[in-house]
């Protein structure tokens, strides 16, 4: 009996005890707390990310950085990012996702403070890029736990959910990281960021759970009775042989590129938005951080209303939905480039249709496709082989951004002017591509 009651007190239940009406109760409170976890956990993630996109002016016109050292810096994340993502998804099939999540953001807390301490160059895009690697560790866990705790035809709206989660980190750090850097000073950005992802480590501990079967729960699968399309790969094959099977399957091939060009879109507003708002638009560092901030959270709309759409209209079918939310984002962004607006709540309409459109492509382009496509055993290293993609795209967007801009300033009566053009036509041919590609997968199947 004390044996029991510690089991249940821990929520380690034992297999056989539980009536169906306490595994129902169980599981609903757990994918609650699981939900509760990976959202403020991974948008803290994205905390720790952002600070350098809020402090380039103030590092440009300090004269610590140039644009082509801001775009080698920033290059760097994207770079530690891809490479880790893949390794580490591979990793995460086979862990404890929860202390891995802890781990990651632990170490990049210690990034962010270093980067508060130094402005060596060598020492940032060490530093940045090692912030990349640990930084790689959180979505893969988000991902495994979400496969784990919901079924197939419910997924896209709870993946649509926790997608919110970059939009909640990014929106706190264009709103509050950029008011506190405009009070405190550059430094402030990354300091606020640690202290901040410090007090999250503690919700994630207390809150997140691997899957159920860890707790004496039945799969989510079974549990909801909701089997989706077997995969071709059998159910008695080790992890590791179904990781290798992704790299047979064309369509998560496609959503490798298709969403590595839609990541080029995505770091060109987030990581050279506040730039070109200041600029190319004139608005204070504060306003610009407002326009972006508005940006995504209005990407929580649409990240839900993907995963809905997708789920209720469409059958659990991505592509279709993908396909339209890629129409809006080019329109957005040539709102936001190209149409000669200067007005302020024009140019929020126009960053709030960015930020809806991008909060939909970040769940179906950005993970959810490849994850209904891949077999269960191997949706994390299905997401790290796309996210390899992404973050090279995001990498090589920050190097050829760098270069455009910085390659077209000139100096009038002392004052520094950039020039937008040449990159403003890569971003947005870059999300035309991925439209195209994206819908290019309409009848792809899913698997179990």
């Amino acid at each position: 009996m004390p044996s029991l009651l510690k089991n249940i007190v821990s929520h380690n239940v034992v297999p056989g005890v539980m009536d169906q009406q306490q595994i129902n109760r169980l599981y609903r409170t757990s994918r609650i707390k699981v939900m509760i976890a990976i959202t403020m956990g991974y948008g803290f993630y994205y905390v720790c990310r952002l600070g350098l996109s809020v402090v380039k002016k103030p590092l440009l016109d300090n004269g610590i950085y140039t644009p082509e050292d801001l775009g080698k810096i920033g290059a760097a994340i994207f770079y530690g990012y891809a490479f880790g993502k893949f390794v580490n998804g591979f990793i995460a099939d086979h862990i404890d996702v929860k202390r891995f999540f802890l781990l990651g953001l632990i170490l990049s807390i210690g990034c962010n403070l270093v980067m508060g301490f130094s402005n060596l160059l060598w020492l940032a895009i060490l530093v940045w890029a090692l912030n990349g690697w640990f930084q790689s560790f959180g979505a893969a866990c988000c991902v495994k736990s979400l496969s784990r705790w919901f079924s197939l035809h419910e997924r896209g709206r709870f993946y649509g959910m926790w997608s919110t989660s970059h939009a909640i980190g990014e929106g706190l750090t264009f709103v509050f990281t950029s008011a506190l850097v405009s009070y405190l000073g550059w430094r402030s950005g990354f300091f606020g960021a640690a202290i901040a992802a410090g007090t999250v480590c503690f919700v994630i501990y207390f809150l997140m759970k691997a899957n159920p079967e860890s707790i004496g729960l039945p799969s989510i699968a079974d549990w909801k009775q909701d089997h989706g399309q077997k995969s071709d790969i059998s159910k008695d094959k080790k992890v590791f042989s179904a990781q290798l099977e992704i790299f047979k399957m064309p369509g998560i091939w496609v959503v490798g590129f298709a969403s590595a060009l839609m990541y080029v879109a995505r770091y060109a507003v987030n990581s050279w938005g506040i730039l070109y708002l200041q600029e190319a638009k004139g608005y204070s560092l504060t306003e610009a951080g407002k326009l972006l901030g508005t940006e995504t959270i209005v990407s929580i709309i649409g990240a839900i209303s993907y995963g809905f759409i997708s789920d209720k209209l469409f059958n659990a079918r991505r592509p279709p939905v993908s396909f339209l939310f890629g129409v809006v984002q080019i329109t957005a962004l040539l709102g936001i480039f190209v149409l000669p607006i200067n007005n302020y709540w024009v140019l929020l309409f126009f960053c709030a249709m960015f930020g809806f459109s991008m909060g939909g492509l970040m769940v179906g382009v950005g993970g959810l496709l490849a994850v209904d496509i891949a077999p269960k055993k191997a949706v994390a290293a299905a997401l790290g082989f796309v996210g390899i993609f992404s973050y090279l795209g995001a990498a090589l967007q920050e190097m050829i951004s760098g270069h455009f801009i910085g390659s077209s300033i000139t100096t009038v009566s002392g004052i520094k002017h950039y020039d937008f053009s040449k990159a403003i036509i890569f971003w947005i041919s870059s999300a035309a591509m991925s439209t195209v590609l994206a819908a290019s997968l309409w009848n792809v199947k899913t698997t179990d």
